[in-house]
């Protein structure tokens, strides 16, 4: 069985080593069980709760985007020992308003990555509390810290130490089981 994974980058930067590992996990789950794409971030205006009672395209646009995948992975690099703030955003549009959470019961995974020894695992244990409260069940283990050096990704996406392609793959292989129980347990 094949599943839509929305795939959220958490730095709008273009040449963000986050979005290099996110075309990292699109290339190595191509041809796989896994159908990756990435649900846009950067145009959806800052949140407030106006907005609750007349949604505006974005956020709709957004909340249809969720609601068309089965799971998620987010790749979110480190802002200050947090989460950046655009993912932040973007996880209150689509958890709102009240009572209409698209993350509720959608399989998801963290992953990330830094130049720093921890990778971004401070950030990511911060999202995963923020994911814990949408109710997104999370895959726990295994976890996805990887310490970014120049030339570990590739512009095209491509990882060039075996090793860390390894990695990453079987990460995959551990989301998409993880996926498959969630799915059996909570169907749509």
């Amino acid at each position: 069985m094949s599943y839509q994974v929305g795939v959220f980058v958490g730095s709008l930067s273009k040449v963000s080593i986050n979005r290099r590992l996110a075309k990292a996990l699109l290339r190595l789950s191509s041809g796989g069980n896994l159908k990756l794409r990435e649900i846009p971030i950067g145009n959806l205006p800052l949140y407030n709760h106006d907005f609750d009672a007349d949604y505006p395209p974005e956020g709709l646009a957004f909340k249809k985007a969720i609601a068309a995948v089965d799971a998620l992975i987010f790749v979110t690099p480190e802002y200050n020992r947090s989460v950046p703030g655009a993912l932040k955003n973007a996880i209150d549009w689509g958890s709102r308003p009240w009572g209409q959470n698209s993350f509720a019961h959608k399989p998801s995974a963290v992953i990330g990555t830094s130049p720093g020894k921890i990778g971004t695992a401070v950030g990511q244990q911060h999202l995963r509390s923020i994911l814990s409260f949408v109710n997104s069940p999370e895959l726990a283990q295994p976890e996805a810290y990887i310490q970014f050096t120049e030339g570990l990704i590739n512009e095209d996406g491509e990882i060039t130490d075996q090793n860390t392609a390894a990695f990453v793959a079987d990460w995959l292989e551990k989301f998409e089981e993880f996926v498959c129980k969630v799915v059996s347990v909570n169907p749509k």
